[in-house]
């Protein structure tokens, strides 16, 4: 674990994916910790950071996150970066 972030899968991809956020791979946090020395600092080329909140998603893959507590490190699948869905303007209510 390199930062904070937390996301929550709102949609799956049909396949196995590799999650990652600064450029470390993310873990369930069910799971037993990491072993010493698997954390570090978030990867300089991995640190856009995530906003909390929002949602990242990839339409090709078919996967959405949505994040629940902001940190550091990008979060990517495959080792590409997945880009921070855009809001839909709500309708005009007059």
């Amino acid at each position: 674990m390199v930062d904070a972030t937390t996301m929550i899968v709102v949609r799956a991809p049909g396949e196995d994916v590799t999650l990652t956020c600064g450029g470390v791979d993310m873990i369930d946090p069910k799971e037993t910790p990491r072993p010493a020395g698997a954390s570090g600092p978030v990867d300089p080329a991995h640190a856009d950071g995530t906003q909390l909140g929002r949602r990242y998603a990839d339409e090709t893959l078919g996967i959405e996150l949505l994040c629940t507590k902001a940190g550091q490190g990008t979060v990517a699948v495959n080792g590409t970066p997945l880009p921070r869905k855009e809001s839909k303007p709500l309708p005009a209510s007059d």
